[in-house]
């Protein structure tokens, strides 16, 4: 058996020439076999990006609904509010993804020339805030014309680009000089008197600490981390020395929390409600309390500017409320917790408070007892099937919210007007249903409670039908301590009672500019610098929505920069 015969160059220069073409022909091979794989993966990138973004479209769409739907229809359960706040952070992640997945589909589309890139569909932003300094960067023009070389140009137009930045926070130190002179004639010295100042000595500007006391109080940052922040930024604020100063401020903001705290207690109606708040004691951390009672007449048109009150107390025994609304006789709205103004003090007062009581508490007894999916995850429940009456009892109940949100904002009149014709023919045949449903159960029946709840206090419970001031649920209170059930996950605990009492003064403030409206850091630095020297038969100047009215002249007069 004989071999093939190869046929080799005759001499050394055919068979280099021979070892190039081979060589050509394999690299040749192999940037085709490059080729297809560069384009496999751009198509592998791009339908992994396509994928991604469409993830993104979806939820966002999905995220859109539902808050239309809430809108349009307001909150129909509990786990609204819940399933929103996923879908938010579950769109986050996507859209994050989507991204990466966008930027690993362009690079590697650009490796394969064949395959044309792809780029995402955004939602159209909203143009900038036009009271945002502006600082215009002209790129140099061309001197030449690219086509032809030709210098006779003349300006057509312009593109440009608007990039969001961030300069990093200026710190000054102002130096406030008195010089002193001395008089020729008599030796007397002469030198103008020291300014005042928020703070002794002026330590820090009134801008300065309003920052300290909005990221302590509103934002829910500790002074710790704060002064690990000056750090970083090249300025030693040991958490003592700005703990003076927020002790400092705190203390020349109390005249406008006493003022606050009378037109508070002014209003015909509050709603009032209270949290828990850990307190360090001397051994370990004790629950203590922070009560809130917020004036808000805006939802039967009321007058009357929004406010909020807060107190702190080492626990929840009713000598707390008692102290709060010893003067107060007017509505007030809440859970029906008895320690606000037992029966016993209410005999002593000359008009007792009115209690108007949360619907909103009411039907959430009945939802825990007809949410499907918490019954399947609650252990507890064993598989119990849901209520059938619970389920009724929250059917009956969105029939009542949907004609709240009817009427909102109308006056007390014409609130009342609708609830007589639409809402006391619902609610009276839910109270017989009441009676009739709780003859018929067991004492061992998970929906007595619920039922027992509202029966028991039906008066309180029907009062919203006589009264059109009142609303259905305690919503603004509730909304007012909010933002302290989500600080706790910062600050872990108050550092004492007088930090606790802190906190709720600075609360006070910080709730109130924005019940109307008001950046509270504005508020606070405008106040602290002006408070010392403010004349006290003016002090009501200083209240946030006296002074945001006082203000909007001024803002009037600021022509917008071109």
């Amino acid at each position: 058996m004989s071999s093939k015969r190869i046929d080799l160059p005759a001499d050394l220069a055919s068979a280099y020439q021979a070892l190039l073409s081979e060589r050509e022909m394999l690299q040749a091979e192999r940037d085709l076999v490059a080729a297809e794989r560069n384009t496999a993966v751009a198509h592998a990138a791009i339908a992994q990006a396509m994928l991604s973004d469409s993830e993104a479209l979806i939820v966002r769409l999905e995220l859109a609904i539902e808050k239309l739907r809430r809108e349009l229809r307001g909150q129909r359960s509990e786990r609204t509010a819940r399933l929103i706040d996923q879908m938010e952070l579950q769109l986050e992640e996507l859209v994050m993804a989507a991204t990466e997945d966008e930027v690993a589909a362009q690079v590697a589309a650009a490796k394969a020339s064949n395959v044309r890139s792809f780029t995402r569909k955004r939602p159209v932003r909203k143009p900038w805030p036009e009271n945002v300094e502006r600082e215009r960067r002209i790129i140099d023009p061309p001197t030449t014309c690219a086509c032809c070389g030709g210098e006779r140009l003349s300006k057509l137009g312009e593109d440009v680009n608007e990039t969001l930045e961030e300069i990093p926070r200026r710190f000054i130190v102002i130096e406030t000089v008195r010089e002193k002179f001395t008089c020729r004639d008599c030796e007397a010295i002469s030198q103008p008197p020291a300014p005042f100042h928020a703070t002794p000595r002026g330590f820090i500007g009134p801008h300065l600490l309003a920052t300290i006391l909005f990221d302590k109080f509103g934002m829910h940052s500790p002074l710790n981390r704060q002064s690990t922040r000056f750090k970083s930024e090249g300025i030693e604020l040991s958490t003592s020395t700005l703990a003076d100063q927020v002790g400092f401020g705190a203390a020349a903001l109390m005249p406008v929390f006493d003022l606050i705290e009378s037109h508070v207690f002014a209003a015909e109606r509050l709603h009032g409600d209270d949290t828990t708040i850990p307190v360090q004691a001397k051994d370990k951390c004790t629950t203590g309390r922070i009560w809130t009672y917020v004036c808000d007449d805006r939802p039967f048109g009321g007058k009357a500017a929004p406010a909020a009150i807060y107190y702190a107390s080492s626990d929840r025994r009713g000598e707390h409320p008692q102290k709060h609304l010893a003067s107060y006789s007017g509505i007030l709205q809440s859970d029906c917790y008895n320690g606000f103004e037992p029966l016993s003090v209410a005999e002593t007062k000359a008009v007792p408070i009115t209690f108007a009581f949360c619907h909103a508490h009411a039907r959430r007894k009945f939802f825990e007892l007809a949410d499907i999916q918490k019954s399947a995850r609650d252990r507890k429940r064993k598989g119990k099937p849901i209520s059938p009456i619970a389920l009724e009892a929250v059917q009956r109940y969105d029939a009542l919210f949907e004609i709240e949100r009817q009427i909102n904002g109308l006056s007390a009149e014409k609130r009342m007007a609708v609830r007589q014709e639409k809402s006391k023919p619902l609610f009276d045949d839910m109270h017989e249903w009441l009676k009739r449903e709780r003859a018929t159960l067991s004492k061992s029946s998970e929906v007595i409670g619920p039922i027992d709840y509202m029966l028991k206090r039906w008066d309180g419970f029907a009062r919203f039908l006589d009264d059109g001031r009142i609303c259905l649920t305690n919503n603004a209170a509730e909304r007012a301590l909010r933002g302290i059930a989500l600080g706790r996950r910062n600050w872990t605990f108050a550092g004492s009672q007088r930090g606790a009492d802190r906190a709720a003064v600075m609360l006070t403030f910080i709730t109130t500019c924005r019940l109307n409206d008001i950046d509270p850091k504005a508020w606070l630095a405008d106040v602290l610098d002006r408070i010392a020297e403010h004349p006290a038969s003016r002090l009501h100047e200083l209240l946030p929505w006296q002074w945001k009215r006082l203000r909007e002249p001024e803002k009037a007069q600021v022509q917008p920069i071109a």
